[in-house]
């Protein structure tokens, strides 16, 4: 790549032109839950990785200013819930779009638990339930980094990719 591609110099990039550029990568739609001291908890974590495999271990990035923090904090769980084709419905509730907040977006009937308690999504393309082993704060972000103690999911549901600001047929 010459030079004019090797972003050196980038320092002043605006907040506009970064989600632009981080748009440019598809990720499935994820809702990340914890079950807290106030009941379930969740928001729509479009920044959830792998780490390793030995021990399995995933990432979440948080925004401080996430409703949902403080039941992981308390609960020191979290359970990342890979969403179906379909279900854009699940993504509104989650990402504020509705009136709807806290438990009462868990009042539907599609949730179950697995090994934490954390709420998981029935019917979700993959699962994820994690006991959260340590978090990290940058810049008004929380990094949640957790061990995987049990794994679940439909093999054969096709996910709700985000894509450029949408959802990919």
């Amino acid at each position: 790549m010459g030079s004019e591609g090797s972003g050196v110099g980038n320092a002043d990039i605006d907040i506009g032109t970064f989600w632009n550029a981080v748009g440019q990568r598809a990720v499935g739609a994820t809702i990340v839950t914890a079950r807290g001291s106030a009941g379930p908890a969740g928001f729509l974590g479009l920044s959830a990785t792998h780490v390793c495999a030995d021990p399995p271990t995933m990432l979440v990035s948080i925004d401080a200013k996430t409703s949902a923090l403080g039941a992981i904090r308390d609960s020191r769980h979290f359970a990342i819930n890979y969403l179906p084709r379909g279900t854009e419905d699940v993504v509104d509730l989650f990402s504020g779009k509705r009136d709807i907040k806290g438990p009462a977006r868990f009042e539907t009937g599609l949730w179950g638990y697995l090994a934490t308690g954390a709420p998981v999504f029935n019917g979700a393309v993959g699962v994820m339930d994690c006991i959260l082993e340590e978090t990290l704060e940058r810049h008004g972000t929380i990094l949640a980094l957790g061990r995987v103690v049990a794994i679940s999911g439909d093999r054969d549901a096709d996910p709700l990719v985000y894509f450029r600001g949408g959802f990919l047929d």
